[in-house]
């Protein structure tokens, strides 16, 4: 692939109080820490299914 390699801004939106150990862990793995904290990820399948699986907790833009 030639140039930048597409991104996505994921925004952690909700709390993880309440939430399933699996899905605090995979916030964390977004590299995302406490509420409106947002990282820039490469648009990849692995990631693509990291947000799918917290799809409530987050906000994500292409």
């Amino acid at each position: 692939m030639t140039g930048s390699a597409k991104k996505i801004k994921v925004t952690l939106i909700k709390s993880l109080i309440g939430t399933k150990r699996s899905h605090r862990a995979t916030v964390r793995g977004l590299g995302l820490r406490g509420i409106n904290s947002s990282a820039e990820l490469e648009d990849t399948p692995a990631v693509r299914g990291m947000i799918k699986n917290v799809y409530y907790l987050v906000k994500s833009e292409a």
